[in-house]
């Protein structure tokens, strides 16, 4: 599991090729109806913290993922075609009929994504002032150190309590971090800027280049950085406060064919000009002396971040690459000064088609579309047309306009059945508007029209549609597409760092440009050099009947078998049963041979699984996976056929399938049974090492366990544990809906160990809560239970609370230490007395900080595995870290595919008062205990069973009936989410049991 999680290169990630360097070319992979774009990720990270630079992204909501930068592609123009171009003669339409749309939208959509013209010339003269006054953002606690509850209790975030770690052994790194040199008294002003009407990012770019060209004078000889939106961020004041232009820009009004029909239309030959006004006004002075002090340390350690003059650099360093490259994706803080975080990630992209060809690609039963124009859709078909375009931005192909338009869902009738008012509240049909109109007679008459507004009736019929160019895809790709892409981004780690090299000696990274030398700003070519060290890996304890009982991990990527060994903890599995859905009759005829040889591993691991189930093995066909009902009787009829009293089920399936969340749902919440799930096609091979992965999750969720530390974490670290005094490590994630999902609540889970001092059995608890809503609602009352459920097993309760929180980006970590370190605390006060100690870290998986092996590190350089991933047990706490802060970045696994990503540990709130190495090698060991696998994981357990857990929880809601309901009904207008269902409630039978994992 490891070996993708780390290695594949996330979806999020960013991408350089070395065929780009040069040039604006983009490599596209078509699948089907995706693009996979090569793109920088060019992480412009303005790091928030570090010894040396760093700049910060006020506006950012996750952590870690600055704007990737792509290629253009070849600009779409208006005239754009489906098929083969056809003239057209518009010269029968009066401008002012071209223009007009089907309705009023009181909120037009957001502008274009591509240029609207690639046009050679814009004029620009200035005008009088004026411009209406825009209110500063005030600075939301991003980079204040402090916090203020509600009784005014301030709290103040960890500090880093030394210098750093000091166990393990030396090695040299290189971060793709590259260092920012600035000139504290280097001002910079920020401009509002206005242009009218609203033009895509491209084109105000180009506005805005013309406009600095011809009015050097009057902006003071400046060259400013423009982020292609309101902001405009110059070196030296302008002239006026207030500036107003006008410029005029020339917009090709040929048009080409409409993707079905006859040739209605003349080609016009000439260019219409589209005149822009544009309103300049001074918002701010922002000073460098504050990023400046705030890096150097001096005065008050708890001033707070300047984050608009860290937003500024980042305007400023995106403005040449920008002129060349469309961003996609986010930025992320580190933790070097000031210093930009260059990484490599691929991601799938809509193609720019007509929406019909689109549809015709995506879903199997439209692939004769184009030659079917008197198809309608039936039942399910209409439901997945519109899950397929919702919320994709689209323009038309049949009149001249810079609006894109977003799809908030299809029509109910079909297009030939469709009327609408127009302004003067006369009734139109929509087929003869189009005719009388455009001389257009639509093709498709049977398909619904797309519903452009949320609010209200606003058609476009979709054969005249286009889905608009540098789109992310946000859904679900196809397990073919996932592999593919992961593929592309799947870089190992000499090949990712020649690339990032490649773009910051490129043309069109963040040193190409001009603006660096006008801001008075020096970006190094250099990745940054560090120390870290490699932490030991720890002795195991196995189970006492095997040859071997105790280990140390020995090789490269510490890693053991079990081959002479057994668990630590083997469970006797006596009551179980097995149901198949689907198969051959060969794949099925295997079921004992099945039954038999996972018996026999098993007992070769220490774990004891009768070899007869309590009832014969039952086959049903894979459609009772897709009736939720049926489906139920069934495992209801197989538990009470075994005496209600089966310890486990486990269930062979023919493919995967959806009908795998109803299965476990029904099984853990309304059955009460624990499930194993496997595939048929896995036990055509029955490989010992599969046979071994199935032995270890069956057991771990019947209550044994995989593994121990030889060493228990009192004796590693006694100055603060203690073998009498338990201890009790959380872990908590939340996870929310598709990107997609504007309705469905988010799932929180919070597990906590029960086990001392082991440590390495975890009980969960799921709640369902607000629609995206980070902060864990119920997390007090979480926390509780399993206090409750620590003190039945040991009866004390524990003397220390070592939280880990998953999920959560440096933006919010001030508004969750706030919550939910009171809402920890206010459970413990339900127990009289009791305030013990808290520990409570943030465990960070998504930024795109990557640790790469020094070439001239003498240790590497003797190592045969130099040219693979940092070893498990890299830990890094200098340079790239906090100026000020408790944290670190941590390597605990082997990167198979790829270059690994290390794990960044933050600690907000620090009563047990570790150490760096006490911390460091507290989490490292716990590493080891994960149930499911004989190496060390990536994530520190407690957190990664919670995002198990959370997952778990997201099964319950995601094939409920009501659900289905509530998005359908939401398809038109968008209300606040409705209140969290709750989750369906665990069977006290599996409640306390490992059963997510």
């Amino acid at each position: 599991m490891e070996e993708t999680e780390e290695s594949s290169g996330n979806k999020k990630c960013t991408t350089t090729t070395k065929t780009f360097r040069g040039r604006a070319n983009t490599h596209k992979h078509h699948y089907h109806q995706y693009q996979y774009q090569y793109h920088y990720h060019y992480q412009h990270q303005l790091l928030q913290y570090s010894n040396q630079f760093g700049f910060f992204n006020q506006n950012q909501y996750y952590p870690g993922y600055y704007p990737a930068l792509l290629p253009l592609p070849p600009p779409i123009p208006l005239q754009l075609a489906l098929t083969p171009p056809l003239p057209q003669n518009h010269s029968s339409i009066s401008k002012t009929q071209l223009q007009k749309p089907l309705c009023k939208l009181n909120n037009p959509p957001p502008p274009p994504t591509s240029s609207e013209t690639r046009g050679p010339a814009v004029t620009a003269s200035p005008a009088f002032e004026g411009l209406q006054q825009q209110k500063n953002r005030p600075l939301r606690g991003g980079g204040g150190r402090k916090v203020t509850s509600a009784t005014t209790q301030s709290l103040v975030v960890a500090r880093r309590p030394d210098s750093g770690g000091v166990e393990g052994s030396v090695i040299t790194l290189l971060a793709n971090h590259f260092l920012v040199q600035f000139d504290s008294s280097q001002r910079i002003f920020h401009y509002n800027v206005e242009i009218s009407p609203n033009p895509s990012r491209e084109v105000a770019r180009m506005i805005k280049q013309k406009l600095v060209k011809e009015n050097s004078a009057l902006l003071s000889g400046a060259l400013p950085a423009y982020d292609g939106r309101q902001s405009l961020y110059s070196p030296v004041e302008f002239q006026q406060d207030r500036l107003e232009f006008y410029v005029s820009l020339p917009i090709p009004a040929s048009k080409s064919s409409l993707p079905f029909g006859e040739i209605n239309f003349l080609q016009e030959k000439h260019q219409q000009l589209k005149i822009f006004r544009i309103n300049i006004k001074l918002v701010s002075k922002l000073d460098g002396k504050e990023l400046s002090r705030y890096l150097s340390k001096e005065g008050d350690d708890w001033i707070p971040l300047p984050q608009d003059y860290l937003h500024a650099l980042d305007i400023v360093l995106r403005e040449s690459p920008m002129e060349r490259c469309i961003p996609v994706g986010r930025s992320l803080p580190t933790q070097q000064g000031l210093a930009l975080n260059v990484d490599f990630s691929v991601t799938a992209f809509h193609e720019s088609i007509g929406v019909i060809f689109y549809l015709q690609k995506r879903l199997e039963f439209l692939r004769d579309l184009p030659q079917r124009k008197t198809r309608s859709l039936v039942g399910e078909e209409r439901k997945e047309v519109e899950k397929a375009l919702k919320n994709i931005r689209i323009f038309v192909c049949h009149r001249e306009t810079v609006q894109r338009y977003r799809v908030y869902g299809l029509t109910e009738e079909a297009t030939e059945n469709l009327w609408f008012a127009d302004r003067d509240g006369k009734n139109l049909r929509l087929l003869n508007y189009f005719k009388d109109h455009y001389n257009y007679d639509i093709q498709f008459r049977n398909l619904p029209c797309l519903q452009i507004s949320r609010s209200k009736p606003c058609y476009l019929p979709m054969e005249l549609c286009m889905i608009c160019e540098g789109q992310k895809f946000l859904g679900k790709l196809s397990d073919d597409q996932t592999a593919r892409i992961l593929k592309l981004g799947c870089q190992r780690p000499k090949e990712r760092k020649a690339i990032i090299d490649g773009v910051m000696r490129g043309s069109v990274g963040p040193t190409s440009g001009s603006q660096g030398r006008e801001f008075k700003l020096h970006i190094s070519r250099e990745m940054t050099r560090l120390s870290g060290r490699i932490l030991q890996p720890p002795k195991l304890r196995l189970g006492d009947g095997g040859h071997v009982r105790d280990l140390i991990p020995s090789r490269h990527d510490c890693q053991w078998n079990l081959l002479d060994s057994h668990v630590f903890e083997g469970t006797r599995i006596q009551r179980w049963a097995l149901i198949s859905f689907g198969g051959t009759l060969d794949q099925k005829s295997n079921i004992p041979k099945f039954i038999n040889q996972l018996s026999q591993r098993c007992e070769q691991l220490g774990i004891f699984l009768n070899k007869n189930t309590m009832i014969k093995p039952q086959y049903e066909p894979t459609q009772v996976l897709n009736n939720v009902s049926l489906l139920e009787s069934k495992l209801k009829k197989i538990h009470s056929a075994a005496s209600n009293n089966l310890q486990l089920l486990i269930c062979v399936m023919e493919k995967k399938h959806k009908g795998y969340a109803d299965l476990k749902r029904i099984a853990e919440t309304s059955v009460g049974v624990l499930t194993q799930c496997c595939l048929y096609s896995n036990l055509g091979k029955l490989s010992s090492q599969f046979l071994a992965n199935l032995a270890l999750k069956m057991n771990a969720k019947v209550g044994g366990c995989t593994v121990a530390l030889y060493n228990s974490l009192p004796s590693q670290i006694p100055r603060l544990l203690h073998s009498n005094e338990p201890v009790i490590f959380m872990g908590a994630d939340v996870t929310h809906p598709h990107p997609l999902d504007d309705i469905s609540p988010s799932v929180a889970a919070v597990v906590g160990s029960m086990n001392w001092p082991a440590a390495n059995k975890y009980v969960s608890r799921m709640r369902s809560q607000t629609h995206r809503q980070e902060i864990i609602q119920d997390l007090g009352e979480m926390v509780k239970e399993l206090l409750d459920d620590f003190y039945q097993e040991l009866n004390v309760l524990p003397k220390r609370i070592i939280f880990f929180r998953d999920g959560v980006s440096e933006t919010q970590f001030y508004k969750v230490l706030k919550e939910e370190l009171q809402a920890i605390r206010d459970a413990c006060s339900r127990f009289p007395g009791y305030r013990p100690p808290i520990t409570f870290a943030v465990v960070q998986k998504r930024h795109h900080t990557r640790l790469f092996p020094s070439e001239t590190d003498p240790s590497s350089a003797q190592n045969q595995f130099s040219d693979e991933n940092i070893s498990p047990g890299t830990v890094v706490d200098t340079v790239i870290t906090h100026p000020r802060e408790f944290d670190f970045y941590l390597c605990s696994h082997w990167g198979v595919k790829g270059t690994s990503r290390p794990t960044h540990y933050h600690v907000l709130w620090d009563e047990n008062q570790f150490t760096s190495d006490e911390l460091q090698k507290l989490v490292y060991n716990l590493c080891y205990t994960f149930v499911r696998c004989t190496k060390p994981v990536s994530l520190v357990p407690p957190a990664y069973y919670a995002h198990l857990a959370a997952y778990r929880g997201r099964l319950y809601l995601e094939r409920s009936e009501c659900m289905a309901s509530m998005r359908h009904a939401s398809t038109i207008s968008r209300a606040a989410p409705p209140k969290a269902a709750p989750l369906p409630k665990l069977s006290e039978n599996v409640k306390k049991l490992m059963f997510y994992c």
